[in-house]
C-alpha cells in the first residue's frame, strides 16, 4: 500500500486536491489521506470539508502532495502546519504539489535548488524560496514533482500514478475518467488568452491576493 497525504487548510482550492483525490483512488493499492490541523473541517469556496485525518497525527507518509489556495499565504505563517509539512516530507519517497501549493513546499524549504511549477500568478515568487520557476503543466526534479495551475492536478495526478504504477496504470485511470481534455477556448494560459481578458484575470487575481508578494517575500528572507 502507499500512502499519499494531502494537507488541506482553509480557503485552500478544492480542484488542487479533489482532481488528484479523485485519480489517485482509482487505483485500489494507494491510499489516499486529506487531512488538517487538528482534523478540523475546512472551508473552500463556500464549501466544508469534515471528517479529515489529525495531521499531527500522521507519522509519515509515500508522498505528501500539497495543494494550494488563496489560503496558502495563512497556511505558510501557521508554524504548526509548516511543520507538519516538513516532517512528512521528511519521510516521503515523493515531494509534491499543485498549483500554488508549491509556495508551501518552498516555505517549508523543500524546492532549494530545485525547478517548480505552479499558478502563472504566482510563478515568479518561486525564486524567493530558492526555486527556480518552470511555466510547465508538470516539473519534476528529482523526486520533487510538482504541478501548475489548478486543472494541472489532473495531469500531475497522472504523472505520479505512471510513476508509483506504470504508465497502463495511468491511461486505464485516464480512460476510466474519460480525460481528453478539448476545451471550448483557448484561454487557458496567459500567453494565448485575449488580451483583454488576461488583463480583466490580472486584475482580479490581484485585488484577491492583496498582500501576498509583501508576505511571501518577507517569508522567504527567513527560509533564505
Amino acid at each position: 500500500m502507499t500512502t499519499v497525504v494531502i494537507p488541506v487548510y482553509d480557503h485552500v482550492t478544492q480542484l488542487d486536491f479533489t482532481a488528484p483525490h479523485q485519480f489517485l483512488t482509482m487505483i485500489p493499492d494507494i491510499e489516499v489521506v486529506v487531512a488538517s490541523i487538528g482534523a478540523k473541517p475546512v472551508i473552500s469556496h463556500g464549501l466544508s470539508f469534515d471528517r479529515l485525518a489529525d495531521l499531527d497525527k500522521i507519522d509519515r507518509c509515500d508522498v505528501i502532495c500539497v495543494p494550494g489556495g488563496l489560503g496558502c499565504i495563512d497556511a505558510i505563517e501557521d508554524k504548526r502546519f509548516l511543520d507538519a509539512v516538513r516532517r512528512l516530507a521528511g519521510t516521503a519517497a515523493y515531494v509534491t504539489s499543485v498549483c500554488s501549493g508549491s509556495m508551501i513546499l518552498g516555505a517549508a524549504g523543500l524546492l532549494k535548488g530545485k525547478r517548480a511549477a505552479s499558478h502563472w500568478a504566482w510563478l515568479d515568487l518561486l525564486p524567493s524560496f530558492g526555486a527556480s520557476p518552470e511555466k510547465a503543466r508538470v516539473v519534476r526534479d528529482g523526486n520533487v514533482i510538482t504541478g501548475g495551475g489548478v486543472t494541472a492536478g489532473a495531469d500531475f495526478a497522472l504523472t505520479l500514478i505512471s510513476e508509483l504504477r506504470g504508465e497502463d496504470a495511468a491511461q486505464c485511470v485516464q480512460l476510466a475518467l474519460e480525460y481528453a481534455p478539448a476545451p471550448p477556448f483557448d484561454a487557458g494560459d496567459a500567453d494565448t488568452a485575449p488580451t483583454h481578458v488576461r488583463y480583466a484575470v490580472i486584475d482580479q487575481m490581484s485585488k484577491l491576493m492583496g498582500d501576498t508578494r509583501r508576505r511571501v517575500e518577507s517569508f522567504g528572507k527567513q527560509v533564505a
